[in-house]
C-alpha cells in the first residue's frame, strides 16, 4: 500500500464514529470576556430566587467574628512581642501572626455554623429530601466521566456500579452516560475502546453508554468538557459531572437532578463527596478526617455561601445551558504557569456562571456521593503541585469585571490554602529570629535620662502561654465540634466502634497529622517557589493505587525535609531549650519525615489500625448498596492485564473495525502533516513483524499510527513476531 499524504494531518479533536457516539446535537458555547461584565438576560444578580432568607446576616456572622476574633488574638500577641517596644521583627511577626490568624479565624466561626446547622440536620435547602419517594423526571441528563490514561476497568466498573444503581431507581432512561477520554497512552487507549465495547453488550447499557476520544489534548479536563458540550450539549438539560474515580448512588443523582428541574435558575448543584475506599494508614486517615471533620466544615461554608456556592470540578451536576452562556474559559495572556489555559478551571467556571445571573449551590446533607484519596503524603503532593499553580493562577483572575464578591473569596481561600506555608514557615523563622536577639541582645538598664528606677526588660511568658494555647484551640476547635457532632449521631457512632473509639481515632489523626503538617508546609512552599520561578506542573496521571514504597526512593525525596529539621533543631537548641521544647511538634515532624512518610504509605499500618477497629467510617463498616456493587464489579469484565495496543487489534476483528471507524477523517489538502504519522508509517511498513515494528517506534508515533485508518491493513496482515 503506497503511502498517501492525505493520512498525514492532524487528527480533529472529535472523532465522526457511529460505533461510539450518539448523533451530534451542537451548543454554542462563546468564550467569555474577564474584562467585562457578562449580560444576564433579566436575571437577578444580588439576590436570587433560592437564596436563604437572612443570608446576609449569615455572611455578618461569619466576617464580623472573624474580624473581631482577629483582633483581639493581634493584641494579645502584640503584647508578647512588642510590649518592650516595636522592633522590625516584631512588626514583621505582628503582619504574619494577622494574616495566619484571621485564615484560622474564618475556618473556626465558619464551623461554628456547620455545627448549628449539622445539630438541626439542614445542608439540603431547594425542597431536596433525605428519604421518601423519589421525584420523577421529565428531562434528559448526561453523566459525563473524563478520563486520562486511567486504568479502564476501574472506570468502567465505577460505571456499572452507577449505572445499576440508577437502574433500581426506575428512571434510568433519563441518562445517558459518556466516557470522555483524554488518553494519550495507546496502549490505554485501545484497551478504554475493547473494554467499553464489552461495557454496552450488558442489558442496561445498551444505547445510553457512549465512548469519545479527543485526538488533541485542548485545555485539558476543561477542554474536554467544554468540547463535549459544543458537540453534544445541546441534547441533554444537565450533565452530571465526574471523575475517573467517582462513584454516586441512583437515588442520589435523581434528587440532584429533580432538584434542577424544579428550579431553573440554578446553574449547579455540588454534592458533598466521601473518601473512600483507602487501603494505605495515610488514605485511611484521609478519609477518616473527611468523614468526621468534612461535613461540619461542608456544612459551615453552604450555611453562608447560600446561592454563591463553589463548584470542586466533580461530582456535581450542571445546567448544560448555563454552563455554555457563561462558562467558556479564556486563554490567560502569557506563557505558563500564569498564562495560558486556566487549570483550576471548577472555581472560575461556577464564578462565571454565577457573575451570569446562575445560582451555585451545595448540599452537603445528602449522602451518596464518593471519592478515592491519593495512597501517601507523595502522591498528594504530586496532585497539590498542579493545584497549587492553579490556584495562584487565580490572581489573574480575581479582579474580572462583574463577579459576586463571594465568588472572589472563594478564589482568595484557593490561594490562600497555598500561600498560608510559606507565611507560618516565614512566621516560624521570625520567631526564631527574636528569640536569638533576644539572646544575644543586652538591654540597657539606665538611659541617659535621669529616672529614679532602671528599664528592665518585660517578657511576659503567661501571656506568651495563653497566645499559644488560645491559637491552638481555635485551629483545632473545627474537629472538636466535629467530634462532638457525630457523638450525638447514634447511628453513625455505632458504625465506628462506639465513641471510646472514635476519640481515640481523631486524636491517632491530630497526632499523626501534626507530624505530617511540617513536612507539607515545606512541600507546598516549595511548590510556590518552583511556580515563582516559572516551572510548569504539567499533565501528569494521578496515582490512585497504593503500592509498596521503598525506603531508598522516601530517603531520596525527604532528605531534604530531614535535614532541614536537624538545622532547625540546633538553631532552636542553640538559643534555649525552651524554645526548642516549644517547637518541638514541629523539628519530631521534619526530623522524622522519611519514617513518617513510609509508615503512611504502608498498607500494612492501614490494615492494622482497621483490624484494631480505628479510623473506622460508617461506609467502611456498613458499606452502602452502590459501593457493595462497586465491589461486586470489581471483578473485571476482562483482564486486570494491560494489553498491547497492536496484537489486540490484530487479533480482535470486532475491535479492529470498531476502532477503524472512530478514527478521524482524512487530512484535507493544506493541512498541517503529522511528522510522527509519516515516520511512523515508514517504520510500520518496513518492519517485517509488529514486534519489529514496535521495537522501532516511538509512544507518539505508535498513538499517531493508530489514529490512520491505512495503518489498520498493516497491522492485520503483518505476523505478531
Amino acid at each position: 500500500m503506497a503511502l498517501s499524504l492525505d493520512t498525514m494531518s492532524g487528527p480533529s479533536s472529535v472523532n465522526s464514529a457511529s460505533d461510539f457516539l450518539p448523533p451530534e446535537s451542537p451548543l454554542v458555547m462563546p468564550t467569555q470576556n474577564l474584562r467585562q461584565k457578562a449580560e444576564r438576560h433579566g436575571r437577578p444578580f444580588w439576590s436570587l430566587p433560592t437564596t436563604p432568607s437572612w443570608l446576609w446576616l449569615r455572611r455578618l456572622f461569619v466576617f464580623g467574628g472573624s474580624l473581631l476574633l482577629t483582633f483581639y488574638s493581634v493584641e494579645k500577641i502584640n503584647r508578647v512581642f512588642n510590649s518592650f517596644g516595636y522592633s522590625t521583627l516584631g512588626i514583621l511577626i505582628l503582619f504574619l501572626f494577622s494574616i495566619l490568624s484571621f485564615w484560622i479565624c474564618l475556618s473556626f466561626i465558619s464551623s461554628l455554623g456547620g455545627f448549628v446547622s449539622l445539630l438541626k440536620h439542614g445542608g439540603l435547602g431547594l425542597g431536596i429530601k433525605r428519604e421518601g419517594p423519589l421525584p420523577k423526571l421529565t428531562k434528559r441528563t448526561a453523566i459525563l466521566m473524563p478520563t486520562y490514561n486511567e486504568p479502564p476497568e476501574t472506570v468502567v466498573t465505577n460505571l456499572r456500579a452507577i449505572l445499576k444503581s440508577l437502574q433500581e431507581t426506575g428512571q434510568a432512561s433519563s441518562f445517558d452516560v459518556f466516557i470522555l477520554s483524554d488518553t494519550t497512552n495507546p496502549d490505554v487507549w485501545v484497551q478504554e475502546e475493547r473494554t467499553f465495547l464489552s461495557l454496552r453488550k450488558q442489558p442496561y447499557a445498551q444505547n445510553r453508554v457512549f465512548y469519545r476520544r479527543r485526538f488533541k489534548n485542548t485545555d485539558r479536563k476543561a477542554g474536554n468538557i467544554g468540547d463535549w458540550v459544543q458537540h453534544f450539549g445541546g441534547g441533554y438539560d444537565h450533565m452530571l459531572t465526574l471523575d475517573a474515580d467517582s462513584v454516586m448512588d441512583g437515588a442520589l443523582i435523581v434528587r440532584l437532578t429533580a432538584a434542577m428541574e424544579a428550579h431553573p435558575g440554578i446553574g449547579l448543584i455540588q454534592s458533598l463527596p466521601t473518601i473512600v475506599g483507602g487501603h494505605t494508614l495515610f488514605a485511611r486517615m484521609q478519609q477518616f478526617a473527611g468523614r468526621i471533620y468534612g461535613p461540619l466544615i461542608a456544612h459551615g461554608v453552604a450555611w453562608w455561601h447560600g446561592s454563591e456556592g463553589n463548584y470542586w470540578g466533580h461530582n456535581a451536576i450542571i445546567r448544560t445551558k448555563a454552563f455554555a452562556e457563561q462558562a467558556g474559559l479564556p486563554h490567560l495572556p502569557g506563557r505558563p504557569p500564569f498564562g495560558g489555559h486556566i487549570l483550576s478551571h471548577d472555581f472560575i467556571e461556577a464564578a462565571l456562571m454565577r457573575r451570569g445571573g446562575w445560582a451555585i449551590h451545595m448540599v452537603p446533607g445528602l449522602a451518596g456521593s464518593y471519592e478515592e484519596s491519593p495512597p501517601s503524603l507523595t502522591d498528594i503532593a504530586i496532585r497539590d503541585r498542579r493545584w497549587c499553580q492553579g490556584n495562584l493562577q487565580h490572581g489573574r483572575i480575581l479582579f474580572s469585571k462583574g463577579l459576586h464578591w463571594v465568588s472572589r473569596s472563594h478564589m482568595l481561600v484557593g490561594m490562600g490554602a497555598y500561600v498560608m506555608s510559606p507565611l507560618w514557615l516565614l512566621f516560624l523563622l521570625c520567631g526564631i529570629l527574636i528569640s536569638l536577639q533576644s539572646h544575644f541582645y543586652h538591654p540597657e538598664y539606665f538611659s541617659t535620662e535621669r529616672t529614679l528606677y532602671p528599664h528592665w526588660p518585660h517578657v511576659d511568658p503567661i501571656q506568651a502561654r495563653n497566645v499559644f494555647i488560645g491559637t491552638m484551640f481555635i485551629l483545632l476547635a473545627p474537629k472538636l465540634l466535629a467530634l462532638i457532632a457525630t457523638c450525638f449521631d447514634s447511628e453513625t457512632i455505632s458504625k465506628v466502634g462506639g465513641r471510646f473509639r472514635l476519640c481515640i481515632s481523631v486524636l491517632i489523626e491530630t497526632l499523626i497529622g501534626g507530624f505530617i503538617a511540617p513536612i507539607a508546609m515545606l512541600i507546598q512552599t516549595s511548590a510556590i517557589l518552583s511556580i515563582l520561578l516559572g516551572r510548569d506542573s504539567g499533565w501528569k496521571t494521578q496515582n490512585r493505587v497504593d503500592g509498596r514504597v521503598s525506603i531508598k526512593e522516601v530517603t531520596h525525596r525527604y532528605w531534604i525535609y530531614t535535614a532541614f529539621g536537624v538545622i532547625l533543631s540546633i538553631a532552636a537548641w542553640s538559643v534555649s531549650t525552651s524554645l526548642f521544647l516549644w517547637m518541638l511538634p514541629v523539628l519530631i515532624g521534619l526530623v522524622l519525615a522519611i519514617p513518617l512518610v513510609a509508615f503512611t504509605a504502608s498498607r500494612v499500618a492501614g490494615e492494622k489500625t482497621r483490624q484494631a477497629k480505628f479510623l473506622l467510617i460508617p461506609e467502611e463498616t456498613h458499606p452502602p448498596e452502590v459501593l457493595k456493587l462497586v465491589d461486586e464489579e470489581s471483578k473485571p469484565l476482562l483482564s486486570n492485564e494491560a494489553i498491547e495496543a497492536f496484537e489486540a487489534i490484530h487479533n480482535d476483528p470486532e475491535l479492529k473495525e470498531a476502532h477503524k471507524r472512530a478514527l478521524p477523517p482524512p487530512r484535507k489538502p493544506g493541512e498541517p502533516i503529522n511528522i510522527p504519522l509519516l515516520t511512523g508509517m515508514i517504520k510500520l511498513q518496513e518492519s517485517p513483524s509488529l514486534q519489529a515494528a514496535l521495537d522501532n517506534l516511538t509512544t507518539q508515533e505508535k498513538a499517531a499510527v493508530l489514529a490512520c485508518p491505512d495503518a489498520m491493513t498493516y497491522i492485520t496482515e503483518k505476523p505478531l513476531s
